[in-house]
């Protein structure tokens, strides 16, 4: 028995149409039929999440980068840090306008609220926070190359707590399981953590170089059925 996480944008679904890609789904299936056990491994908060693992019927998640871990659907562990989201919802928190007029308006739905005494030091919790910096502007910024960045938008990145390794090892130690049977599969930077535990690690064909570079193994692109193509090519599944 194999124990699979799955990021999930741009590996398990296809970054133009955020559809998961067919055979990726097909693929899932089949590991449950032999057996694996199948959880999701994502940057993306609780809420979020939860609507994309219902749709595939996955029940065990990490989420909000390994801050919270669900299985069988419940909650196990949610202890979430930084962020101007402070909520398990859409709502974002602005003490100024700078953000919208630096960066304009967030890709997703957002409900927005504006709070001129908001004052950070004294939140319990901030599970995002949203910078209005360009990519191009990075360097002119020293701290921006100490924290993890995932980038949305050309005029913006988010920084939030990525654990996803921590987030899976907490999963397996509840579930009584040996992390060396663990496959990850991933793409993009926030997936380097979760690249440094102690179990097999397969990038996507279109994943970041960064991500190949300490891969085990580097499959086809998620739209080429790259997760099919690993898991036939190790017979976790066959054809």
């Amino acid at each position: 028995m194999k124990y699979f996480f799955f990021d999930i944008d741009g590996t398990l679904t296809d970054l133009k149409t955020h559809r998961i890609v067919d055979s990726a789904k097909e693929t899932i299936n089949k590991l449950r039929d032999n057996g694996h056990f199948v959880a999701i491994a994502t940057g993306r908060f609780h809420y979020k999440a939860m609507d994309f693992a219902k749709k595939i019927e996955i029940d065990n998640v990490v989420c909000s980068g390994g801050g919270c871990i669900v299985i069988n659907n419940e909650i196990e562990e949610d202890n979430v840090g930084y962020l101007l989201l402070l909520e398990d919802n859409d709502k974002v928190f602005l003490k100024d306008m700078k953000f919208i007029a630096q960066a304009g308006l967030r890709r997703e739905l957002t409900s927005y609220v504006l709070d001129e005494n908001l004052d950070i030091e004294k939140l319990d919790k901030i599970y995002k926070v949203y910078f209005s910096i360009k990519e191009s502007d990075i360097d002119k910024y020293s701290w921006c190359k100490s924290l993890t960045r995932m980038r949305l938008h050309p005029n913006y990145f988010v920084h939030q707590h990525d654990k996803k390794r921590e987030g899976i090892l907490k999963m397996m130690e509840y579930l009584k399981a040996n992390p060396s049977e663990v496959v990850v599969f991933g793409d993009d930077l926030n997936d380097i953590d979760m690249f440094k535990g102690p179990w097999f690690k397969i990038a996507m064909g279109n994943a970041k170089e960064e991500l190949k570079e300490i891969a085990d193994y580097v499959t086809d692109t998620n739209i080429n059925d790259g997760i099919k193509k690993a898991c036939e090519y190790f017979g976790w599944i066959k054809e």
